[in-house]
């Protein structure tokens, strides 16, 4: 519940909100009237055709007189008028949120009742045109016409309770879509700002000792630090950011880290010319080398080597990137099974939000003495 008052919070303090609201609110407004043009339309087509049916299989059997033409229309106009004002009663009332149980009798009541209404007015409006039979004071006549009415009122009440459901069924669709793709987008603007590199002091405090014995060396150190901390900020505002650009922040911050643990940490970037430009989640890559230093090598006396590799492979038609970071180390086989590390989870994270059950994720121990993490990531 925090949470989402706390996206809706952010985005009605967002910039986009007024315009958004405008734009609801005028597509409201044409779909209101758009809706109550489909209203009445149907209306009038469905009892003209009611009228229509009635009249040819009447008229098939029998000579119909002008008179009685007019009493069956005017039944169509009253049929228009009650079931409109059945409408009124069933949004007034609220009955399009009544539970199945309890609506299904309170329609039938209704229909019966509008049906015996109708029948009413049909049957004065027949007596005034003179076209009552005098079979038809009997009172099965009577019974039979009611029954016949409120069938049909009751056949237009699920219709118009069809009609509604199904549209709040898409309503709520939408709803849900929306929502779930705003649930999203705020779940991966945190997990972004998680990433921000918390190597930074150690970085500092490197590159402060080493300003002293080698300046030129600092210099470059600094300007490393300061192209991380560039696409750091950058990379909030972009969901996925090309494999080149992300596997340069890594070569920078593994120039850094060298710094800390000098002879103890070797690299190998070996990335693939055609998978350059494919677009990948920003700072993924670089949270698992950073893991990979700090869960492996940064706990050997000898230090490691940490190894980038990524290529593009074909995969059931369809094209997929595959990138393995390789370090020196070792995992217990409870942290392989609860891999809850940040970088782990966070990376599970991510890739189910953006990618799914398309992407895929591994960690494993490997020849007894190193690590290995791979990605699978679709390409579009």
């Amino acid at each position: 519940m925090k949470v989402q008052k706390k996206i809706l919070g952010n985005y009605q303090n967002s910039g986009i909100r007024n315009e958004f609201a405008e734009n609801k609110e005028a597509d409201f407004h044409k779909m209101k009237l758009s809706r109550k043009n489909i209203y009445w339309l149907s209306q009038t087509i469905g009892w003209s055709l009611f009228v229509i049916a009635n009249l040819i299989v009447i008229a098939s059997s029998e000579v119909l007189p002008l008179q009685r033409i007019a009493v069956w229309i005017f039944l169509g106009m009253i049929g228009i008028v009650f079931t409109h004002l059945l409408r009124s009663v069933i949004k007034k009332k609220g009955w399009l949120s009544l539970s199945l149980k309890k609506i299904i009798p309170t329609v039938i009541i209704a229909s019966i009742i509008t049906g015996a209404i109708i029948y009413v007015f049909v049957f004065a409006a027949s007596y005034i045109a003179g076209t009552l039979k005098d079979e038809s004071f009997e009172l099965v006549r009577p019974i039979a016409g009611i029954i016949n009415l409120s069938a049909i009122t009751l056949l237009w009440a699920l219709i118009y309770f069809a009609v509604h459901y199904l549209e709040n069924y898409k309503k709520k669709e939408i709803e849900s879509l929306i929502w779930e793709a705003a649930v999203k987008d705020y779940e991966l603007k945190t997990l972004k700002t998680q990433l921000n590199p918390h190597f930074m002091f150690n970085a500092m405090n490197s590159i402060r000792a080493l300003i002293e014995e080698d300046p030129e060396s600092a210099k470059m150190a600094i300007t490393k630090l300061s192209n991380i901390l560039r696409y750091s900020l950058q990379m909030e505002r972009m969901e996925r950011v090309p494999l080149g650009d992300e596997i340069e922040t890594v070569r920078n911050y593994l120039d850094l880290e060298r710094i800390r643990f000098e002879e103890r940490l070797k690299y190998n970037l070996n990335i693939s010319s055609d998978s350059e430009k494919i677009e990948i989640p920003p700072m993924m890559i670089q949270t698992l080398v950073e893991n990979g230093i700090k869960h492996g090598i940064s706990k050997r006396v000898e230090g490691g080597e940490i190894t980038v590799k990524s290529k593009v492979q074909s995969v059931n038609g369809g094209s997929r990137l595959k990138i393995e970071i390789e370090n020196t180390g070792s995992l217990s086989d409870t942290e392989l099974k609860n891999s809850s590390g940040f970088g782990i989870s966070n990376t599970k994270h991510r890739l189910n939000l953006l990618f799914g059950e398309n992407a895929h994720f591994s960690l494993k121990n490997i020849n007894g003495n190193k690590v290995l993490a791979e990605l699978e990531i679709p390409i579009n």
